[in-house]
């Protein structure tokens, strides 16, 4: 019954949906309002499980000592810091002028920021690794790539200014993103809609009991 019961709900619950898309009448198109509500009620318990989540893993590595465990009693700090500052100022505690808001917008703005732009340094050398000319694709890549940089800088305009129009980099690069581009993107895009729909089907029909055995 472990296994039986969330296949059961699963299967009720996703076909009932993929129903409502068909025949938009009652009372199908109610089913729809109250599977939603569903959905907002298990991720307001999934946001506290995963809170309580955080809390305990970074609790066990200060516990321990883990390596990197003072970074654990910032994440303990903070956390703690912003769910107090937030209730004690209730509902509208991203008003700005707002304790919240400023810490928000003065401290977790600027550090999540910070953490995007260090994923720059790892884009660099995937791309450095990705575009090495090894092989007839990787050569196409590595040329695309090359037009698509210069054309997006002022430099590359200055570079084929003298070249006649249509022609320069600017064009070149708004070809290629209008057209090769476009196409191979629109091909990744119905691969991807593809295996979601194998993906969903097999755990619709109970193939999939990875999410039902713990596993």
């Amino acid at each position: 019954m472990r296994r039986e019961v969330p296949l059961a709900i699963t299967a009720i619950v996703g076909f009932a949906l993929i129903i409502v898309y068909f025949i938009p009448h009652p009372p199908f198109n109610h089913s729809r309002d109250f599977f939603e509500d569903l959905f907002f009620i298990i991720a307001a318990f999934a946001i506290w499980l995963g809170c309580l989540n955080l809390l305990k893993v970074n609790a066990d590595k200060v516990y321990r000592q883990k390596k990197g465990w003072l970074f654990s009693v910032v994440v303990w700090f903070g956390f703690f810091l912003m769910v107090i500052v937030g209730f004690w100022e209730g509902r509208g505690f991203m008003n700005p002028g707002t304790t919240f808001y400023y810490l928000y917008d003065k401290l977790y703005y600027p550090l999540n920021a910070t953490m995007f732009s260090i994923l720059a340094f790892f884009v660099a050398s995937a791309s450095y690794r990705a575009f090495r000319a090894r092989n007839k694709e990787a050569t196409i890549l590595l040329i695309a790539a090359l037009f698509v940089m210069l054309g997006r800088v002022p430099f590359g305009y200055y570079l084929s200014s003298w070249l006649p129009e249509g022609w320069r980099l600017g064009n070149i690069t708004d070809w290629i993103m209008d057209f090769p581009q476009t196409a191979a993107q629109r091909a990744i895009m119905i691969g991807i809609a593809l295996g979601i729909v194998s993906s969903s089907l097999r755990v619709l029909l109970g193939l999939e009991r990875t999410f039902a055995s713990g596993e």
